[in-house]
């Protein structure tokens, strides 16, 4: 059974940083694009960023330039560090895979992604 599990969120002030983690159980884990996607109260889910198994990056025009996505292949890792945080990034945060080994990290249909972590709470005091 696959599991991925965030971590690292909390309560941070506007202008802060927050590093998020999420550790999988994801075999061959260095083949799949990964993806960090949020939702806030009453808004769709969406995706942030994503990077693919060679590391290239897609980021949210929202967060270009304030969140970097990275992965550690030897520990089945992804991370999301998230720099200059605003009041407008609080939401759930989570991690997921995307369906098919050796995907590009480009589009944005939750539906790409087939496992999920149970999100870890982001909030982002003014």
């Amino acid at each position: 059974q696959v599991h991925l599990v965030e971590s690292g969120g909390g309560l941070v002030q506007a202008g802060g940083s927050l590093r998020l983690s999420c550790a999988t159980s994801i075999s061959f884990f260095s083949r799949y694009t990964m993806g960090w996607y949020r939702q806030a109260p009453g808004k769709q889910r969406e995706l942030v960023a994503a990077i693919t198994s060679g590391g290239g990056p897609n980021y949210a025009d929202s967060v270009k330039g304030r969140f970097t996505i990275s992965r550690d292949n030897a520990k089945d890792t992804v991370y999301l560090q998230m720099n200059s945080l605003k009041p407008e990034d609080t939401a759930v945060y989570y991690c997921a895979r995307k369906i098919y080994s050796y995907c590009s990290a480009y589009g944005s249909n939750h539906h790409l992604y087939d496992y999920w972590g149970q999100g870890t709470q982001v909030t982002v005091s003014s």
